[in-house]
């Protein structure tokens, strides 16, 4: 009850029709988040796009100036010096066929997959299992190379992938909300800016249709799309 309590009141104190600049959007935010842990930032950006069209699917990879607050997993196929420079740089899982056997089992230790050129006749094999999960390596995010440590320091470092959903909905974590207000605005700011330069060639009309920040546990708060550019 008493958490029903909190969330009643939280959802109080956010204007449903109104669209809040991006600062006051995060003060809000901050504001209502309720639980009891340090809940996750997220920011969700309506396209109008169908990405049921190859011409109009948004994807992509962008680093957080501030980073993301979380642990990312890293887990690499590669073999040889690319295995051992990748546990080196700090990858938590490393292996060739022997990862791709865990995989196949079910154990997928990891957040992020890169994997060296060699390695994608055996990470082929495994899109049924990764490509659901967006754990699918793919050398235009960056993800597929032979620059191991790069990639798994860029991962780790507050890389975050964004991908338009069925609805045209990307969904993505901005930060936790233990950020300071304008690292969390600089944050929103990256995102909105690498998903606008990923605007697809097949995409009509208002691409950027609605914006949206929330707390884990929190309400969503509408975000003046205007706003959304740095002053």
């Amino acid at each position: 009850m008493a958490k029903d309590k909190r969330l009643k009141k939280a959802y109080g104190e956010v204007d449903r029709s109104k669209a809040y600049a991006l600062p006051e959007a995060i003060k809000l935010v901050k504001r209502t988040a309720t639980a009891k842990f340090d809940e996750t930032v997220e920011m969700s950006m309506n396209l109008g796009i169908d990405p049921r069209h190859a011409d109009q699917m948004v994807r992509g990879l962008t680093s957080l100036p501030n980073g993301t607050g979380k642990a990312v997993r890293v887990g690499v196929f590669a073999r040889g010096p690319k295995a051992d420079e990748a546990q080196a740089a700090g990858a938590d899982v490393v292996g060739a066929e022997d990862l791709a056997e865990q995989v196949q089992a079910g154990q997928i230790n990891f957040d992020r997959c890169i994997a060296t050129p060699d390695m994608m006749g055996v990470v082929g094999r495994l899109g049924k299992i990764l490509g659901p999960r967006g754990l699918m390596p793919n050398p235009r995010l960056g993800t597929v190379t032979m620059d191991v440590k790069g990639a798994i320091a860029a991962a780790k470092g507050g890389q975050v992938e964004f991908r338009a959903e069925k609805a045209g909905i990307i969904h993505a974590g901005i930060g936790k909300i233990s950020f300071d207000d304008d690292k969390l605005v600089e944050n929103a700011r990256a995102l909105a800016d690498a998903i606008q330069r990923a605007k697809p060639s097949g995409a009509k009309g208002t691409y950027v249709q609605k914006v949206s920040v929330s707390s884990t546990m929190g309400p969503g708060v509408r975000v003046d799309i205007g706003s959304l550019a740095a002053s």
